[in-house]
């Protein structure tokens, strides 16, 4: 979810106003991909590379994160979503970490539509987490190497469980991926637009979705194949 600040800048607005016009992005955005039927949904919120901005954004960004996550309780037990979160999230403060944690231990329970949100994520990181973690299990006699397979890695990832990415869209027209979800994505359809976060709604995401609806997806078959 790109181009808060951006946004901003281009209003001669504060990059916090930004951030809080990309919060009303985010309900319009959930709030259609559960009446479309899309049953996992995850945004880049925060990554680990994000702690490096000004302290004062960091701190309005994680109250932010407070408000929207206590203002969406009722919505998501409403609309039946589960909260997950994935990423290094023991390093928010303890009264965001607070709030997280209640939402997604009262929302554990629904079933109609996972919402993940990315918060002090990088995908380089969680790689190197999953592969220490297989390493000492193989060291402690736990595994052995042999059986390490694409699908075992897979469960020593946050994303453990969960489909892989079908569609990965990136707003405010960057070309590049920005560390995230990258063992996940290897098959993802990409699409990327130069619309900035805050002005991404419902409309739009309804438009990527037809283009993505016209795509051949082949993972590596031939198109004859894939006809058949």
């Amino acid at each position: 979810m790109d181009g808060n600040g951006r946004w901003a800048k281009k209003r001669s607005l504060n990059r916090i106003r930004g951030h809080r016009e990309g919060a009303e992005s985010v309900r319009d955005i959930v709030r259609a991909c559960r009446e479309i039927g899309i049953e996992v949904l995850t945004l880049y919120a925060f990554s680990t590379e994000n702690w490096q901005r000004p302290k004062q954004e960091i701190l309005a960004l994680m109250k932010l994160l407070k408000d929207f996550l206590r203002s969406e309780l009722s919505e998501m037990m409403e609309n039946d979503i589960r909260l997950n979160a994935i990423g290094q999230v023991g390093r928010f403060p303890g009264d965001v970490l607070k709030v997280l944690r209640g939402v997604m231990d009262k929302t554990q329970e629904n079933s109609g539509m996972l919402l993940n949100l990315a918060l002090s994520y990088g995908g380089r990181d969680e790689i190197v987490m999953a592969a220490g973690r297989i390493a000492a299990e193989v060291r402690a006699g736990q595994l052995e190497p042999k059986e390490i397979t694409e699908k075992v890695f897979s469960n020593y990832l946050y994303t453990q469980g969960m489909p892989d990415p079908d569609l990965l869209i990136r707003t405010s027209g960057e070309m590049r991926v920005s560390n995230f979800l990258l063992w996940q994505i290897a098959y993802a359809e990409i699409y990327v637009t130069k619309t900035l976060w805050p002005d991404f709604r419902r409309e739009e995401l309804s438009r990527i979705l037809h283009d993505y609806e016209k795509r051949e997806r082949r993972f590596g078959t031939t198109g004859e194949q894939v006809k058949k």
